[in-house]
């Protein structure tokens, strides 16, 4: 187990699961400094570690696209063979990833005890523990055959220079007082704080003396758009205190700005998670998801709010609609209850 030179970690699930895999890739690189550490991440998401320092690439799987298909796992594990890994480490479950996984070959191949065709893929299998740990956790137990121990030191985002000088441009340009980032979107609807109580915290923030910055996504601009309007941007109320940035940033801009925030309100979203792996103070809403599915974020500066309830949760991600048809696990967090958390993040 010391002699590696070529690791891959397959992390191809959501931009926030890449995320939380970097205390693993840290703790991989410290224990095998010499190795090249080679991470493939669901296509798009890419960008966002392309100067992270542990790594000698970071190579993009499009799941959804091209890729989709045993047949093209089966085709690119191959060609990884050709490459020579030497340890191969998967937290993922997908029969398509155990192909991937035995196809490349590496002497060492690390992943979980379950589901059941991981025992052929695999050399080393281990528990995840899901009803124990935290995901964080859950992912450095794949450490264990590597005669490591499963602490994980703090994450740490590199960001390309690119994006850091992106936010540093919009930031100039905005006007004095303490700046609230509102990330309203996710690829999950019933994820989604109802709008009309983004738009409210967005009238108390401008009401405060803060610069309230609204950040969405491909799909998510008419989202934007409409608490924008409903927060008064359109009528001139927020004196350009409201900026509108849905659709203007690509995954390392928009974190380098969330980096930047004095405080963030999201949904459980991938955004999310870009804000408290910077240590960003950070008020997140979870509905359908709760927190102690694992996926939560973490430190001193993070709040998760949560409305009690025996139907939550209603499984790992959210819906497309509310099975129960009430969605009260996200209307019922009052913007009062929100606001309370907030204030005391931005001063006010």
């Amino acid at each position: 187990m010391n002699g590696f030179r070529r690791i891959g970690i397959w992390q191809t699930a959501f931009l926030g699961d890449a995320i939380l895999s970097l205390p693993l890739l840290q703790a991989v690189k410290a224990r095998f400094p010499e190795a090249e550490l080679h991470l493939f991440v669901r296509a798009g998401v890419e960008g966002l570690f392309s100067v992270q320092r542990e790594l000698a690439s970071v190579r993009p799987f499009a799941k959804r696209g091209a890729q989709k298909g045993v047949l093209a796992a089966n085709g690119l594990g191959r060609e990884l063979a050709r490459e020579g890994f030497d340890l191969w480490i998967s937290p993922h479950t997908s029969l398509r990833s155990a192909l991937v996984a035995r196809c490349a070959g590496a002497s060492v191949r690390i992943g979980y005890s379950r589901p059941w065709w991981n025992r052929l893929a695999y050399t080393h299998l281990v528990d995840r523990r899901f009803d124990e740990l935290q995901e964080v956790e859950r992912l450095m137990q794949l450490v264990l055959p590597l005669g490591m121990e499963a602490t994980a030191p703090k994450p740490r985002l590199d960001l390309p220079p690119k994006a850091i000088a992106r936010a540093a441009e919009i930031f100039s340009a905005l006007p004095l007082g303490r700046k609230l980032g509102l990330h309203p979107g996710s690829t999950w609807p019933t994820k989604c704080w109802p709008e009309e109580h983004f738009a409210d915290i967005a009238r108390r923030a401008l009401a405060a003396g803060a610069v309230v910055l609204l950040f969405a996504g491909p799909g998510e601009e008419g989202l934007a758009a409409r608490i924008a309007a409903a927060a008064g941007h359109e009528a001139g109320g927020a004196s350009g205190r409201l900026v509108n940035l849905a659709g203007q940033l690509d995954i390392p801009a928009l974190a380098a700005c969330l980096g930047r925030l004095d405080a963030c309100l999201t949904n459980d979203s991938g955004p999310m998670h870009l804000a408290w792996v910077q240590d960003t103070p950070l008020c997140a809403l979870f509905g359908p998801t709760t927190r102690q599915l694992g996926f939560f974020p973490r430190g001193e500066n993070s709040r998760v709010l949560e409305q009690s309830m025996d139907c939550r949760p209603c499984g790992l991600h959210g819906h497309n609609a509310c099975p129960q048809k009430h969605h009260a696990c996200m209307r019922d967090i009052t913007p009062d209850r929100v606001w309370d958390v907030l204030k005391g993040m931005l001063g006010a």
